[in-house]
């Protein structure tokens, strides 16, 4: 228990919760003991709107950013206290400001998270109406509460400079461990594959969240005067993405596998000890970055790799030396992963236990801010966007609608608090229907739960310090579960609430009576204007995610093929492509699961859809496999025949992307099945004739050919019949949902 509680405040949600509560409750303290309360709790307000934009960046984009959020947080404040006195001109231009600031999205994740906070400074500005100079000053604290928020966050990144990368570094260390340990699963005879692939699916979206957040701060901050701790976290990242790719180049045919060493179990379990050593390893070096202590390099994995030495010697000796050379060849290239992965872990363990001293890239560092996300915002992008066909210009008409209707019901019927309807519109709705319809039942659930709770300790505590402890933590607490699980956020802020009215107001079952009737009538607007408004239903996106998965896996392979071609060092291009595959099918998983929470009449695609992720999840193992081979191996020429066979492949996959964009395909761009079957023997004739009658080669090296010959040959193969599949599969689709 006490190790769980370490965690959760050892963790960027607590730590992003602690600043903001420090940058409320410091002025209501301070100005409350002056006299002055209702100052300080707007200057609180200002910290609690303008925090959910400080998003990890460099420190030049988080002061610019937290700067613009609070003018424009307190900006439409001030618009909606000056326009509020003329009813005629009030309603149209809310519905125009309401708009505008969700429109703001078009422009990206900080400006996702500025709407956010301006569309809050909105709903709330109803609960504090002023005029004249009372709304100029009213606003001006809302904006020092914004800056001061700044001032908080900028102290905290001074006092622990590196505090937020090493707890994001230790996640992905440790989700990176569960994905090794659920490619340690599949190697059990027993394993139900089909889950595993989706749990891992599940990981690889959260870890493509972690890795960008990281390239954002690490590679924004590496300069000439990056400090070596930096170049170090730096190093540790990049190798926990090399560490991800090799884990793909398990990507074997374990039916295969189990069927050629089925009177050798032991063989197979003591390589599954090995990877779930390594998936060990890798879970100690999270908990030692987590509680912030150097890394001891124990030299776990040796053992696990001798004994998978000996296993594949013993194997040998059993079935002789021919017999076996399939076998062993299948197990030779299994240690291989191995003991590359054991390398690269020892990279990081290196850099943790401070053995590294400093890190230099080489004067790599504009190639490295090539895997950023440019940071502009042309007004041509909002025009652009200003259609029915954009997903973000519908969720703002359908947001501005509800909104409206919400607050015309609040002022015409007997709701006490107009701003707690607009509010609970404004936090759960969101552009999904899935994702709205979860977060209307657990805000229902949280706020039920916490009235319930915060009503007991109310009238058991009249005290007011206690009161205001508790209302404290529950803030703290609130705050930081908001990513983790909103139906627990939602009951600590209610709490919060309600010790905060328990405080001001002497009636405080009226105001948890109101507070649950606004809530609930905020959350069946939300959920009604998300089916019935313009609904965003997932299955009409996925077949962008679709296309977009297939055409970074295709552009990983031309990569790949081209680097086997010309040899040399791996481009830039090359590493961003695989960036973007992984990527992608992170993406596209993610619109699988948001589909899956729809209506089963939206789901008529969603078997072919399921079959698609899995297909394109397996396509892009086999593009790791062949690519970490390549990497590091030293290999032969490319064929003819390996050339056309991968012209095939991507003939296959541009054919797919043709038929989910409803464009004509050139029929004579197909190649012959037989062909390519012709092509397939043709290159095993050659690669093992070639290899065995030429008596200039050792043993060693004739070896190590044969490998790659049989390696690249199944790779191939295996990557030609999932094309072919998919192709097929997303003809099945086009004819089930052809618009």
């Amino acid at each position: 228990m006490l190790d769980r509680i370490t965690k959760f405040t050892n963790s960027t949600s607590f730590l992003n919760a602690t600043k903001v509560t420090i940058a409320s409750v410091v002025p209501v303290l301070i100005l409350n003991f002056l006299g002055y309360f209702e100052i300080g709790f707007t200057i609180a307000l200002g910290a609690f709107y303008t925090y959910p934009s400080d998003i990890p960046s460099t420190l030049n984009h988080k002061i610019k950013g937290l700067i613009v959020a609070s003018f424009i947080v307190s900006g439409v404040n001030l618009l909606v206290n000056l326009a509020y006195p003329y009813p005629y001109l009030f309603y149209p231009f809310l519905g125009f400001l309401l708009f505008i600031c969700s429109m703001i999205s078009v422009y990206g994740q900080r400006a996702t998270l500025v709407s956010f906070s301006a569309l809050i400074s909105i709903s709330l500005s109803f609960g504090h109406l002023h005029q004249g100079w009372e709304a100029l000053a009213y606003s001006g604290s809302i904006f020092i509460g914004g800056i001061l928020y700044l001032i908080v966050s900028l102290i905290f990144h001074f006092v622990q400079p590196y505090k937020y990368i090493e707890l994001e570094i230790a996640e992905g260390i440790k989700l990176t461990a569960k994905y090794l340990k659920l490619r340690g699963d599949l190697w059990s005879p027993e394993a139900n594959r089909k889950t595993i692939i989706e749990k891992q699916l599940g990981i690889q979206v959260e870890l493509n969240e972690i890795h960008e957040d990281l390239r954002k701060v690490l590679i924004g901050n590496q300069s000439s005067t990056a400090t070596s701790q930096n170049r170090k976290m730096l190093l540790v990242f990049i190798t926990l993405v090399e560490i991800q790719e090799l884990a793909l180049y398990t990507s074997f045919d374990h039916s295969k596998i189990h069927e050629k060493f089925a009177k050798h179990p032991d063989v197979i379990r003591t390589y599954q000890n090995v990877a779930y050593k390594l998936a060990s390893t890798l879970k100690k070096l999270s908990k030692n970055v987590h509680n912030i202590a150097v890394y001891v390099d124990k030299n776990d994995l040796k053992n696990e790799l001798e004994a998978l030495e000996f296993a594949i010697f013993d194997y040998e000796k059993t079935l002789g030396k021919e017999t076996a050379a399939e076998g062993v060849l299948m197990l030779t290239n299994m240690l291989k992963y191995a003991k590359n992965q054991v390398g690269k872990i020892k990279i990081i363990q290196r850099a943790l236990s401070l053995a590294m001293q400093s890190y230099k890239l080489k004067d790599q560092d504009k190639e490295l801010e090539k895997f950023l996300t440019p940071q502009y915002y042309p007004l041509r992008t909002l025009i652009e966007n200003l259609s029915f066909s954009s997903s973000i210009f519908r969720h703002s008409v359908r947001l501005t609608i509800t909104i409206l209707i919400g607050f015309v019901i609040g002022k015409f019927l007997p709701f006490q608090n107009v701003y707690w309807i607009l509010l609970t519109i404004i936090v759960i709705m969101r552009p999904g229907y899935g994702l709205t319809k979860e977060r209307s039942y657990n805000r229902i659930f949280g706020t039920l739960l916490g009235g319930l709770l915060a009503f007991g300790i109310v009238s058991l505590v009249q005290n007011h310090i206690v009161l205001s402890i508790f209302s404290i933590i529950c803030m703290l607490l609130g705050i930081s579960f908001t990513q983790i699980n909103y139906k627990i956020s939602a009951t600590f802020v209610t709490m919060y609430v309600v010790f905060i009215y328990g405080i001001l107001v002497p009636n405080v079952v009226e105001v948890i009576q109101f507070r649950i009737l606004d809530s609930l009538a905020g959350a069946i607007l939300a959920f009604l204007a998300n089916q019935f408004l313009w609904p965003a239903w997932e299955f009409l996106n996925t077949p962008i995610h679709i296309e977009s998965s297939i055409r970074a896996n295709r552009d990983y392979l031309k990569e790949i093929a081209d680097f086997y071609n010309k040899k040399g060092d791996v481009p830039t291009s090359y590493k961003l492509a695989r960036k973007h595959a992984f990527v992608e099918i992170g993406n596209f998983m993610t619109s699988f699961q948001r589909m899956v929470q729809e209506p089963k009449s939206k789901q008529k695609t969603l078997p072919l859809v399921n079959k698609l992720v899995v297909l394109n999840h397996s396509v892009l193992s086999a593009l790791a496999s062949l690519s970490t081979y390549i990497q590091t191996n030293q290999t032969t020429s490319a064929s003819e025949s390996f050339n056309y066979i991968i012209r095939t492949i991507l003939s296959n996959l541009d054919h797919s992307i043709s038929i989910l964009k409803n464009e004509t395909i050139i029929t004579d761009t197909f190649f012959d099945k037989e062909d390519v079957t012709l092509q397939f023997e043709e290159m095993k004739r050659k690669n093992f004739t070639r290899l065995a009658t030429d008596e200039e080669l050792d043993s060693e090296t004739r070896q190590a050919k044969m490998q790659e010959a049989q390696m690249v040959i199944e790779q191939l193969i295996w990557m030609s019949n999932l094309a072919e599949k998919i192709l097929k599969i997303t003809k099945d689709l086009k004819a089930t949902n052809p618009d």
